[in-house]
């Protein structure tokens, strides 16, 4: 069905609604610019041709999407302004000899789904007319171009908001912003379209007029979910089409198997992957390429960015970035994992530790109160509270290596570079500045002195000088 095709991206609006340094169609919704669903929507299309009309800060808007679409070609519109100029500029860059479909969007339009460009891809081929727009009725029409029909109910022409009168104003069907030409009928009509408007700009919504001019016939296909046809101008529009798009990606989990306990205040991006019977507790994000096996409970308020997450395991009030948690695993709560952060499977990462740059074997515990960072540790290790690998001398970052089966004492410091044996153990409080051979006990000696009567000398007067007092008298 979607054979013989050109796509053409109008991505060159200055955007400037949006007050930002930001070019409008990169930023950002659902883990991609609002052009990036445009044109991940257009591979899946698989037309011959993607074309992304830009001129605005063209430069940052091409370095942003180059890598992720290969097969998209970039069209620089010139000085002449209007949607008519960019399609023209775009259709000229086309083969000569392509005399398919040329299906036009709007790189601020990213709820166009594949389901409904198909469906109206096939209407405006079984129509057989040489264009077609896609319509929605609305409430509000306002801002929006008006789809005048003639007494026979065809289309008859586009008017624009600024050029409308006031019962052309009136009408509530409004032109969507999307449209299928023939090839031919554009390169016939984009050459007569003029400037001749309070906008001083080339329209595209003139071709369908000029075409009537002529006596062919202008199709349109009216969406029955207007939400698919709404663009973005400024940020409270940006946050609104942000929020259904989330709202159909959670709804597609749902219906793929995953328990989502409030949708409302759950949003996973687009590339996001979910196993049947992962459960999603409230107030998480499942962001960019984050992957979660099956069995797996992620929440409530959690945060995984790029992560990979292993079959049952349990992952709570945790922010985590580009780690992997093994099969069976639990971390959180108030669990910080930096990138690099590998957790085995059946270990455990708890409360207020954070991680970076670490494996951290099968079955190894870093129960509370820990950093761990730069470090590699074997099977079966437990790091007692408050164990900080202290990896960084002020100039560089140094390893810690953990053999199997090693138990740290509370607040124990191990001061890399530095290598603990398999089986060897620490003390309380232990500072180890050097390797401690396999099944070895390292500890920080040194005798306690205790000053009798200090606080009743110094601190006369006090609560506690009084409470010592008592007690020394009662003895």
């Amino acid at each position: 069905m979607t054979g013989n095709l050109a796509i053409i991206i109008l991505a060159a609006g200055q955007g400037t609604r949006m007050k930002s340094r930001l070019p409008k169609v990169l930023h950002p919704i659902g883990g991609r610019p609002l052009v990036g669903h445009v044109l991940t929507t257009a591979t899946r299309l698989a037309a011959q041709h993607i074309e992304v009309v830009v001129r605005h800060e063209r430069d940052q808007v091409v370095a942003a999407l180059t890598a992720d679409y290969p097969d998209a070609v970039f069209i620089d519109q010139d000085d002449v302004p209007g949607t008519g100029r960019a399609v023209q500029v775009a259709v000229e860059a086309l083969p000569a000899d392509f005399d398919g479909d040329v299906l036009v969007l709007s790189g601020d339009c990213p709820l166009a789904d594949v389901d409904t460009l198909s469906a109206f891809l096939g209407e405006h081929r079984a129509s057989g007319a040489p264009a077609t727009l896609m319509t929605a009725v609305v409430d509000d029409p306002r801002g929006y171009g008006r789809v005048i029909r003639d007494a026979d109910g065809g289309v008859d022409r586009i008017v624009e908001q600024k050029d409308a009168t006031d019962d052309e104003a009136a009408v509530r069907e409004i032109n969507a912003g999307m449209y299928v030409f023939r090839a031919a009928t554009l390169r016939t009509y984009l050459p007569q379209v003029g400037v001749e408007n309070a906008q001083g700009e080339m329209y595209l919504t003139d071709v369908p007029g000029l075409l009537r001019r002529d006596g062919d016939r202008v199709a349109a296909s009216i969406v029955s979910d207007v939400t698919v046809t709404y663009g973005v101008n400024d940020r409270a529009q940006l946050a609104l089409v942000g929020r259904l798009l989330n709202q159909r990606i959670v709804r597609r989990w749902q219906l793929e198997g995953v328990t989502v306990i409030d949708p409302a205040t759950t949003w996973i991006d687009d590339d996001a992957t979910l196993a049947p019977d992962v459960t999603i507790l409230p107030n998480t994000q499942i962001l960019r390429a984050t992957s979660i096996s099956a069995g797996a409970t992620i929440g409530p308020d959690t945060t995984l960015v790029d992560c990979e997450v292993g079959e049952d395991a349990t992952v709570r009030r945790t922010d985590a970035t580009l780690a992997v948690i093994g099969a069976e695993a639990t971390v959180g709560p108030f669990s910080f994992l930096r990138p690099g952060t590998v957790l085995g499977a059946k270990g455990k990462i708890g409360a207020y530790v954070e991680t970076k740059n670490a494996e951290i074997g099968e079955g190894s515990k870093v129960p509370h109160l820990s950093y761990v960072g730069d470090a590699t540790i074997g099977r079966g290790v437990n790091l007692g509270a408050s164990t900080i690998t202290a990896n960084y001398d002020d100039v560089n970052k140094h390893r810690t290596e953990i053999g199997d089966e090693v138990h740290t004492g509370s607040h124990t410091v191990l001061v890399a570079p530095v290598r603990l044996g398999a089986g060897a153990k620490t003390g309380a409080g232990a500072v180890v500045r050097k390797d401690v051979p396999a099944g070895a006990l390292a500890m920080t000696v040194a005798p306690q002195r205790n000053i009798e009567g200090w606080v009743e000398k110094n601190r006369a007067g006090t609560g506690a000088a009084d409470a010592a007092s008592r007690e020394n008298s009662a003895e």
